[in-house]
């Protein structure tokens, strides 16, 4: 096979790893920016769950990001076990737990980098 060959994801081993930085910048991006903001609600409001859920619905706007990132969601989980056990990756659970947590942001450049490094042991 070339390494430059497009007809698989792996283009070289520099490519590996390039993806992988990227997967991880993205990962620290992916975390740092939505706890921005989720640090300002927390001092404003605490822990306030109600509040939180209404803020997420609050107008149609609103609930369209809410909608479409609890469907994101719910497709990573899906994708996350059903790439994860073909791989045959091990603590699927802690991407779903990035998730919960943070967001989508995190647990799909998380996988993603976790993926790639499976990628290249085989």
């Amino acid at each position: 096979m070339r390494p430059y060959e497009r007809s698989t994801i792996i283009i070289s081993e520099r490519g590996i790893s390039t993806m992988r930085t990227i997967y991880f910048i993205a990962s620290i991006i992916g975390f740092v920016v939505p706890y921005f903001f989720f640090v300002r609600f927390l001092r404003e409001y605490g822990f306030n769950l109600p509040l939180l859920v209404q803020q997420m619905f609050a107008n149609p706007i609103a609930a369209f990001f809410a909608a479409d990132v609890i469907i994101s969601s719910l497709v990573l989980w899906v994708f996350v076990f059903a790439e994860g056990r073909r791989l045959g990756m091990k603590h699927l659970w802690i991407y779903i737990l990035f998730n919960l947590f943070v967001g989508v942001s995190l647990a799909f450049p998380a996988f993603l980098f976790a993926r790639e490094g499976r990628r290249k042991q085989d």
